[in-house]
């Protein structure tokens, strides 16, 4: 039986990583790659550093609108899923590759398969959550990482196909850590000391696009100093737009975004960690760092509940008061499952593919 995977950036790649190599081993898999990164750190890389098999198909969608960009892959994985015919289409997470998948499989009646199912951040002005939401309403299986996603999606009424699978993120980061401990030289090429800087990232158009935000998070980095900032392409942009970012640069270490093994370094050896990435705050409580969220609201709840991660927003003096003052008061928990979650996925597709009756 073969297996369409839809990805098309860096979040997508780290889960896909470790459910890929559980498919290979009883499925025909085909990875259609959508372009939505196009810059080769922020892709090739990925692929290169998770030992992920080269893609099948790559659209080069690039950036744009959301809606001319959601459109143009839908159309194009539509193409593809009608040539390759496969008996099911998974994707991952929440991006605008992630809806395009899900809207093709599902206006062709193939069985759609969503990894990181039933995340809410409650925000509707977040692009990702309205992905999040319209994908498992298409979605046959809905796989999730969390108690708390399994309670969501029984609140909008989802029952049917809902398993509690852990968090795929755990299986990529436990398999990386021990490559990127020999291969990664992160920290003494940038010449960094462990515990001895704090990591940013900021990256989410809420936060790029609003000049205000923007400039009370550069602010706020600017202030707390010791900070390393791999920049966004994006963000780069609107921060030289706004002027400051000759200013931010000799107050802050800018350095070019890197690859996952080279990142897992840089969030493992961070004193702290300052971000509005979903992954990056779920990473540094796998990894035990301390998180600043620069957003209002997370759909990782747990990370706050337990303590390690707290919602700063893009306040500058509350950013940088929390930054000095901010410590962990909770012990972590497997909230996020136990490092199995890709076997129990290939295992939770294989029981839908083999079902009686399951739809052609």
């Amino acid at each position: 039986m073969k297996i369409a995977t839809v990805v098309g950036a860096r979040p997508n790649f780290v889960k896909l990583a470790p459910v890929s190599r559980q498919l290979r081993r009883g499925f025909d898999e085909i990875i259609v790659h959508t372009g939505q990164h196009y810059d080769y750190l922020m892709d090739k890389v990925f692929f290169d550093d998770l030992g992920i098999p080269a893609p099948d198909y790559h659209l080069g969608a690039g950036s744009g609108p959301h809606g001319r960009q959601t459109g143009e892959m839908l159309s194009r994985i539509e193409e593809i899923l009608l040539k390759e015919r496969p008996d099911l289409v998974l994707v991952f997470g929440d991006t605008n590759s992630t809806l395009a998948g899900a809207l093709a499989a599902s206006k062709l009646h193939i069985p759609l398969a969503h990894v990181e199912a039933g995340l809410r951040s409650f925000d509707r002005r977040m692009p990702e959550e309205i992905n999040r939401i319209l994908t498992d309403h298409c979605s046959d299986l809905l796989l999730c990482p969390t108690k708390t996603a399994v309670e969501n999606l029984r609140r909008e009424g989802l029952a049917e196909g809902v398993f509690l699978t852990g968090d795929v993120m755990v299986d990529a980061q436990r398999d990386c850590l021990r490559i990127a401990e020999q291969r990664s030289s992160a920290l003494s090429d940038r010449g960094l000391e462990p515990g001895g800087y704090a990591l940013a990232t900021v990256h989410r158009a809420a936060n790029t696009d609003d000049p205000a935000r923007l400039k009370g998070i550069a602010g706020a980095l600017e202030e707390i100093g010791d900070v390393v900032f791999p920049c966004h392409p994006r963000t780069e942009k609107y921060l030289r737009q706004l002027g400051i970012w000759d200013r931010l640069s000799r107050r802050v270490k800018i350095i070019e975004p890197v690859g996952y093994l080279d990142m897992l370094m840089l969030e493992r050896h961070a004193r702290l960690i300052l971000t509005d990435s979903g992954g990056v705050q779920k990473e540094a409580y796998l990894l035990g760092v301390p998180c600043i969220t620069l957003r209002d609201e997370t759909e990782w709840v747990e990370t706050v509940e337990d303590g390690w991660n707290v919602l700063a927003g893009a306040d500058e003096g509350r950013i940088v008061e929390l930054s000095r003052t901010f410590r962990p008061t909770g012990a972590k928990r497997d909230v996020f499952g136990r490092g199995d979650a890709s076997l129990k996925t290939a295992q939770r597709i294989a029981e839908l593919l083999e079902a009686p009756g399951r739809r052609p």
